[in-house]
């Protein structure tokens, strides 16, 4: 695989969403929630229940950014034996079946760091990982892990919040490369829902400053939140649900029931057809 190809797949895919008319949907699972064998199922079946780009969390003990729901995902997933190695053996074999579904890794720099930036890279590139979001790394440390990422063909996404005022934002998209993640809501993961309105003008902003994609995430749950997110950008980004379908199919001891799969499944498919039906007319 060239340096360009994990770049170019997040790009044919927005082009080919943008061809057909629609938004994407993004989907975000914790790799390892609630264990490897339940996640790698989950994962593998991500694309046929409508998911057009995948998230994938790597667990990390302190995240920062993300609510109760996606932490309680990342503690199980550390419980369970997930590392950083793991996780990217998990992503190469899913890359081995599906060579058209880009795959972004989400989370935090201490684990990078400590697996080293330059090991990571070459890793993250052979396991077929098309980009990274790395929530705890501004722009003022691109050279850290963003430069090198973007020099081995990895798109380094950043996010831009509703805080992000005119003179902060050209420098998040400096080197902004795959698409841009617009976080809806001020705080953390899960806690509030998105308002359309503001979206609206949110995304239209991003869109006088940079001709790449703009994903909207944080703080959309349902179908219909989804829909109005698709209706002005160009994906609609969903964790903290998915997360929580995981936790909500699982026994006392927080072992996955023979249900779990296919209940979410079932809510990415209703996330989808959300998305997919929102320019319909």
């Amino acid at each position: 695989m060239s340096a360009g190809d994990a770049a170019d797949r997040i790009e044919r895919r927005f082009a080919e969403l943008k061809s057909a008319g629609r938004a994407g949907l993004v989907a975000y699972l914790t790799c390892g929630d609630p264990d490897a064998a339940t996640f790698e199922r989950l994962l593998a079946a991500l694309p046929a229940a409508g998911a057009d780009l995948v998230e994938v969390g790597m667990p990390f003990s302190d995240p920062m950014a993300d609510g109760p729901s996606i932490q309680a995902a990342g503690l199980r997933a550390l419980r369970s034996g997930m590392t950083l190695a793991r996780t990217l053996d998990i992503v190469g074999r899913f890359r081995a079946r599906d060579a058209a579904t880009p795959i972004v890794l989400m989370g935090y720099y201490n684990p990078i760091f400590r697996y080293g930036v330059a090991r990571f890279l070459d890793a993250a590139k052979k396991a077929g990982v098309d980009g990274l979001i790395i929530v705890d790394l501004p722009p003022e440390h691109d050279d850290e892990l963003c430069l090198p990422a973007l020099a081995k063909g990895l798109a380094f996404i950043r996010l831009a919040t509703p805080t992000t005022d005119d003179r902060r934002l050209p420098a998040v998209l400096k080197h902004t490369a795959g698409f841009i993640y617009y976080v809806a809501i001020a705080g953390i993961t899960g806690t509030k829902a998105a308002d359309a309105g503001s979206v609206t003008q949110a995304v239209a902003r991003l869109r006088r400053q940079s001709r790449l994609p703009v994903a909207v995430g944080f703080g959309i749950r349902t179908p219909e939140q989804a829909a109005a997110v698709a209706r002005v950008a160009d994906a609609a980004v969903v964790g903290s649900a998915l997360v929580d379908e995981v936790s909500a199919h699982l026994d006392g001891a927080g072992t996955a029931r023979p249900d779990l799969v296919d209940a979410v499944l079932r809510r990415v498919r209703a996330l989808a057809e959300g998305v997919r039906g929102a320019r319909r007319g």
